[in-house]
């Protein structure tokens, strides 16, 4: 697995052996990419389930501003920690060793909010739904933030919420990749 564009380019990062993590493949990413070009420069990314850190390092590889990444695997969160020092972008990073919904917590009581926020839980075990509530309930989402959602094709995403409406859906085999959009009319 590699860095596809940017500063990195090229870069190769490790991901932790076994079953734990499921690697965003080049061609997902380089079409993910291609619909956030647009929204990257600067932005402030959360990296949800974020395994090797292969989707936030690759926004701060094109221009984000600095991103947060969480993971509860010790395992994955150290070949993260490497692999962002082989991006060159730990500087850029900040890393939580923790489950999602106590990280949204955390980021919530330190008045953190994000402008893109990736999410690629493990593969159908209702985590999508549980993870999208509980972004609405911390409020670290910014107006008219995008989120990524990387997901079963056979696990649905709701086409409107409280607080995110979707907005586009690609899929590739057995992997959709969703964008939904923060609705403003909740912020005002």
């Amino acid at each position: 697995m590699r860095v596809i564009a940017g500063t990195a380019r090229g870069r190769l990062l490790k991901v932790p052996k076994g079953m734990l993590v499921r690697p965003t493949t080049d061609r997902v990413k380089e079409s993910v990419f291609a619909i956030l070009m647009p929204v990257l420069r600067q932005a402030v990314v959360l990296d949800l389930f974020a395994g090797s850190g292969a989707l936030g390092i690759e926004a701060l590889s094109r221009g984000a501003g600095r991103a947060v990444f969480v993971e509860k695997s010790t395992l994955a969160v150290s070949c993260l920690r490497e692999n962002l020092e082989t991006a060159g972008v730990a500087a850029l990073a900040t890393v939580l060793n923790m489950p999602v919904a106590r990280a949204l917590l955390l980021l919530s009581k330190h008045g953190e909010t994000f402008d893109l926020v990736f999410m690629d839980p493990p593969y159908e075990r209702a985590l999508v739904g549980k993870t999208l509530d509980d972004l609405q309930k911390a409020g670290v989402v910014r107006p008219g933030a995008i989120c990524v959602i990387e997901h079963s094709r056979r696990e649905e995403i709701p086409a409107k919420m409280e607080k995110f409406t979707t907005f586009r859906q690609v899929r590739f085999g057995d992997t959709s990749v969703s964008f939904l959009k923060a609705d403003l009319a909740e912020e005002q």
